[in-house]
């Protein structure tokens, strides 16, 4: 390639780390599992969100995303679910799993609030996702 220009034949796409995508797997999508989720009374509050949490026999935790019209109109909606998606397409990985095995099922909430960035977002989920595990490990031990 002399100019420049990708042949999309010569070359590969870069690969993507595989933490760092986001599937269907990943997802919470019945009725169903989201009741089971709230069912659970495990939830924590940072800021405008708040995280509602589970323990799952899944081999991966896996996002669920509860956003009212209370929040804003769609492209409010939408750019936060974005938001959250992305949020947890970074820090899956880093989330805490239960001790006895496992991983968690997390469906997330909003407020009406003021737009955040993505590293607010992010702090604020982390620190939610941990203060509930703390809590699941404590009810566990009992």
């Amino acid at each position: 390639m002399v100019d420049g220009s990708r042949s999309g034949q010569d070359e590969q796409a870069p690969c993507v780390p595989k933490q760092a995508v986001y599937r269907k797997r990943h997802r919470l999508n019945s009725k169903s599992q989201f009741e089971s989720v709230f069912n659970a009374k495990l939830r924590k509050s940072r800021g405008p969100i708040t995280i509602f949490l589970k323990v799952s026999d899944a081999s991966e935790h896996r996002l669920g995303l509860s956003i009212g019209r209370r929040l804003g109109n769609a492209v409010v909606r939408g750019r936060f679910k974005r938001m959250m998606r992305e949020v947890f397409r970074h820090q899956r990985s880093g989330f805490p799993s239960p001790s006895h095995g496992g991983t968690y099922d997390i469906v997330v909430t909003a407020r009406k609030h003021d737009p955040l960035g993505l590293d607010e977002y992010t702090k604020l989920v982390i620190d939610a996702v941990d203060a509930a595990h703390r809590v699941c490990e404590k009810r566990l031990t009992k």
